[in-house]
């Protein structure tokens, strides 16, 4: 089984590329389309701004293979977010394989929402063994809205979509390479689909 992590100049991969191997799992990193398109599984992070990441994402062309890549595909953070319509942050326009917008979160809150947050309501394979209200960690200021792929909730002022599934696209607001043992769950049970 061959694993690409998309090297996009947006990601924090080597931590998952590290996280993987701790479960005996190899994982390329690239950019290059072809090698993307022919994986088997493909994992899609981001760290970041949001534009920034989209102009990198244009110029090698990524924008349009993701969303017509037909293996299962997991984004995490920042993908998970790009995977989305759009985003309030840099007024920025996503990927659009979820129809759900990110906004960000109000003042009311401190943000970025840093450190450890519960995921309730799992309803995807995607969680096999891990348990309802399990901690994992998340750095973000913005949100996924609730919407009808919404995979699992997380509470940080209001309720939001902490993951996301259509398909065979999966994503996660969350950082499961971060997150202890659920995470790895999480990154084992996506590469075992």
């Amino acid at each position: 089984m061959k694993t690409v992590i998309i090297d996009y100049g947006a990601g924090n991969i080597k931590s998952i590329q590290f996280a993987l191997k701790r479960l005996g799992f190899d994982a390329v990193l690239s950019n290059n389309p072809t090698e993307i398109f022919l994986a088997d599984k493909v994992i899609f992070p981001g760290v970041g701004e949001a534009s920034s990441a989209m102009n990198m994402l244009r110029a090698s062309q990524l924008d349009a293979l993701i969303p017509n890549l037909k293996q299962p595909v997991l984004g995490i953070c920042l993908g998970m977010q790009l995977m989305c319509n759009s985003t309030e942050e840099g007024n920025t326009k996503g990927l659009g394989i979820f129809d759900v917008n990110v906004k960000r979160f109000s003042n009311d809150v401190k943000v970025p929402q840093m450190g450890w947050n519960t995921v309730a309501n799992l309803k995807s394979t995607l969680f096999h063994g891990i348990k309802d209200d399990e901690y994992m960690y998340l750095v973000h200021s913005y949100y996924a809205e609730l919407c009808i792929d919404t995979i699992s909730e997380t509470e940080y002022g209001l309720i939001f979509s902490s993951a996301l599934q259509k398909g065979n696209f999966y994503a996660v607001q969350f950082h499961p390479e971060k997150s202890s043992m659920a995470g790895e769950q999480l990154l084992k049970n996506f590469l075992e689909l």
